[in-house]
């Protein structure tokens, strides 16, 4: 255990080692990387620094163990499943705890994360008792045509540093409860987390080798899961560009994928909208987690008409947020991951006041330490900039103008990327042109928040492909089998 955990937090939750086919071991080079506190630059832990040797351990352990956690009944998984759940929000306090110490976001927000990635577990402790087969109208009268759904096999899972709590049981809850086995790659900015939810994992009955969980190095440990022909199904959220790369390595095996990648959500206000609702809205889809969402706003796209009292609105309550270390009372917005991710934002704020946009409020970084940067608004921004084109990712607001309907969706669709999309009307009518016309995933109508774990959550063009949640999300963790059966009749 690290001796520079946080009191309060159960030394069973604080784990600096990895499972592998049951046993929680060191790298075998006995390795150590540091994990650092965003908010303060200082250092929380260590964990194992694995690489390909110990993922090719995981895999092999995932294969021995598909056979037996493949055979039991759906009850049997479903009931593990169930005992996750509750073990999750029996620890929420140092779940979200130990999630703004490696993360940096405000308290309040990390236990919403613990019970969002709960509520999968929760779900799937269900969806694993309703994985259909079918039977189809036969060609003849002494045949019948059955289809089976059977678990696709062992899977690779690789998770953000954004949602490390989250992403890790809405891709292995189903997984397993279809009857898979994974092993898991959290982000090297965040295992902390990934460590204590799989410990309870194994805590609630998973089998060895059901789920592993390798940290360390991410080139040879995402090549190891792409291109080992055992796993049968990667699964990943992260860049476009990281997405591409393991893309092209699952290409030797043919291997399953679902991609959650990179966004540049339009938040469109109409002038028919209710301006205040919207500003509601345009608050929690922009600064939640301090605009490091998949699904955050990258650009508001606002009637001419209403930019004035929108923005003026807008700005109000921007300018009472609040900045600052999680643990903090009344705290909003919490730092950005790390010294990377502060100088984009920077580079982005540069460009477009360099192009013509206008600063309205924030618009530097904040001196102290950690990775502050203020909640910044810009007015006036136009598509040749460079926020306009790449995700952020960071607590920038680009406002824009539009005149038309069809000069909206046109900026809306003017990406490479179509995970999310926002808009505010009150027109019936317009409710379902723009909605069927944006070239995204998901949208929310008047509504600045879309993650539930009853709906199927990813995107389209180069924001990835596959499903994750709602019922959709386990059919990626099956394949189908038609069954043909002659001689009925003999």
């Amino acid at each position: 255990m690290s001796e520079l955990k946080k009191p309060g937090i159960p030394d069973e939750l604080w784990i600096n080692k990895c499972l592998i086919n049951g046993r929680w071991v060191q790298a075998k080079n006995d390795k150590l990387f540091t994990v650092i506190n965003p908010s303060t630059g200082e250092e929380v832990g260590k964990v194992p620094m694995m690489g390909k040797a110990e993922t090719r351990e995981a895999i092999d352990a995932a294969q021995v163990a598909l056979g037996p956690w493949g055979k039991k009944t759906a009850k049997e998984r479903s009931d593990i499943l169930s005992r996750w759940f509750d073990l999750i929000l029996q620890n929420l306090e140092p779940l979200a705890e130990i999630l703004t110490l490696e993360q940096g976001k405000p308290l309040s927000e990390s236990r919403g994360e613990i019970i969002y990635a709960a509520s999968f577990v929760d779900f799937y402790s269900a969806e694993a008792r309703r994985i259909y087969g079918e039977t189809i109208p036969s060609h003849r009268t002494d045949t019948r045509i059955l289809v089976l759904k059977q678990p696709i096999g062992v899977v690779g899972c690789i998770t953000p540093w954004n949602f490390p709590a989250a992403m890790i049981t809405r891709k292995a809850a189903p997984a397993i409860a279809a009857g898979c086995t994974v092993i898991l790659k959290p982000a090297e900015q965040t295992p902390l987390s990934a460590l204590a939810i799989v410990s309870l994992a194994e805590r609630a009955g998973l089998p060895p080798g059901v789920i592993n969980i390798v940290t360390g190095d991410p080139v040879e440990i995402g090549a190891e899961l792409a291109l080992n022909p055992i796993v049968r199904k990667l699964s990943f959220t992260g860049s476009t560009e990281v997405g591409k790369l393991l893309a092209a390595q699952c290409a030797s095996s043919i291997k399953k994928m679902t991609l959650e990648l990179g966004g540049n959500a339009a938040f469109i206000v109409f002038e028919d909208a209710d301006i205040e609702a919207a500003v509601d809205g345009a608050m929690l889809a922009k600064y939640r987690h301090s605009g490091q969402t998949c699904v955050c706003t990258n650009r508001f796209l606002i009637h001419d008409s209403i930019y004035a009292d929108f923005t003026a609105r807008f700005l109000d309550r921007v300018r009472c947020l609040r900045v600052g270390n999680g643990f903090e009372a009344g705290i909003n917005i919490g730092p950005l991951i790390n010294e990377q991710a502060v100088k984009k934002v920077e580079a982005h704020v540069k460009d477009a006041l360099g192009k013509g946009a206008s600063l309205l409020a924030g618009g530097k970084r904040l001196e102290a330490k950690g990775t502050f940067f203020e909640p910044t608004v810009l007015g006036n921004v136009t598509p040749a900039m460079q926020m306009a084109q790449e995700e952020t990712f960071g607590p920038v607001s680009a406002l824009s103008r539009f005149e038309t309907e069809e000069e909206a969706i046109s900026l809306a669709n003017d990406t490479p990327y179509g995970l999310a999309g926002y808009f505010y009307t009150r027109d019936l009518a317009r409710s379902f042109r723009v909605a069927e016309a944006l070239e995204c995933g998901m949208v929310g109508i008047n509504t600045g928040f879309l993650s539930v774990e009853t709906a199927p959550f990813g995107g389209i063009k180069q924001s990835g492909i596959g499903r994750e949640g709602s019922h959709h999300g386990i059919e990626e963790f099956v394949e189908l089998k038609y069954v043909c059966i002659g001689g009925i009749n003999q």
